[in-house]
């Protein structure tokens, strides 16, 4: 991975705190199998992040985490002692909480943290002694105050399950139109916009462009350029069906560690690796899962303009002649 949490620490003008958050929580879920490096380089710039961004924004990365195998554990413990309405669904859910690291969450665990760790369903013999004598502790300390706290958790954990399954029954329930449109091919404009803006290094206008091709929001867009590992791009180029030469000039420009020899096996690029390693089929998929949140989430709320009407009306004058332009030399050089 080399310094690629790092490169998120760079300002990022215009993007918010939120967004960084989440394009952090998504590069380290992209690893299989993260170094000790990548766990130390993680942490180091989740916890400002996270502190940095809004209470939403923390439980979605924190419910993403509850989903990894290994987190470091020192994120663990930071997670894990948050309150309760945050904490909830790690310490009930996830895997990387090991029997060491619950007994010593337990130290100084409130009741309702208790709570949510007697919901999980692979606790040791250890653990459960303990949680034995901390509900007996409890009880005598003041009978009265433990059954609130003794049931915060699980009404927590309902109310996410709750949450999922409303999410699902409103996508299922709401009339087609208001969904995306089946994901087709980048057309020619587009694709000339996109490998002019990644060769001129313009990322806001790749990502206003991006976004218009895969008829989403400019946030999914910009999410998907925030993967350093090039990833999410190369998936996205893939389903779009963009041809695998210019997609791979596209991410060796936009990712420079990508640019890089690779095996000599396989000859080209790590970028051109990438984009071969991927199938069509299941790169639709992906994206469409992410375009289908993103039309929940973003539905009859289009991102405001960054600039007024007239401003708006000249840049995108600007974008269609380049548009034009590009895609006649396009054609010029097929034909040559």
């Amino acid at each position: 991975m080399g310094d690629s949490f790092r490169a998120l620490e760079r300002p990022q003008p215009g993007r918010q705190k939120d967004i960084v958050l989440m394009a952090t929580v998504s590069s380290f879920e992209s690893l299989a199998h993260p170094s000790r490096s990548d766990q130390r380089q993680f942490h180091e710039l989740f916890v400002p992040t996270y502190l940095a961004s809004s209470d939403e924004a923390r439980r979605q990365a924190v419910a993403a985490l509850s989903q990894c195998a290994a987190v470091p554990e020192a994120t663990a413990l930071f997670i894990a002692r948050e309150p309760i309405g945050i904490a909830a669904i790690f310490l009930t859910r996830s895997a990387a909480l090991s029997p060491r690291l619950l007994m010593e969450i337990l130290h100084t665990a409130s009741p309702a943290h208790a709570r949510a760790i007697e919901c999980r369903d692979d606790l040791s013999p250890q653990t459960i002694e303990r949680l034995v004598d901390l509900h007996r502790e409890h009880r005598s300390r003041g009978p009265v105050t433990v059954e609130p706290a003794a049931t915060e958790a699980r009404r927590l954990a309902r109310e996410e399950d709750l949450r999922e399954e409303l999410k699902a029954l409103v996508r299922a329930q709401a009339p087609a139109e208001t969904g995306p449109t089946g994901l087709a091919a980048i057309g020619e404009v587009h694709l000339a916009l996109i490998v002019r803006f990644a060769r001129a290094g313009e990322t806001g206008m790749f990502c206003v462009t991006l976004a218009d091709a895969l008829g989403s929001s400019q946030w999914l867009s910009e999410r998907i350029l925030l993967d350093v590992s090039g990833l999410q791009l190369a998936t996205t180029l893939v389903a779009l069906d963009a041809p695998a030469e210019d997609s791979a000039m596209m991410l060796a420009r936009l990712y420079p560690h990508l640019a890089e020899a690779a095996e000599a096996a396989r000859g080209g690029n790590r970028a051109a690796a990438l984009v071969a390693d991927l199938g069509r089929a299941a790169c639709i998929e992906r994206v469409e899962s992410w375009r289908r949140a993103d039309a929940y989430t973003y539905a009859g709320q289009p991102p405001a303009p960054a600039n007024s009407d007239r401003g708006s009306d000249r840049r995108q004058a600007d974008i269609d002649g380049a548009g034009n332009r590009d895609g006649e030399n396009r054609r010029r050089a097929a034909q040559g």
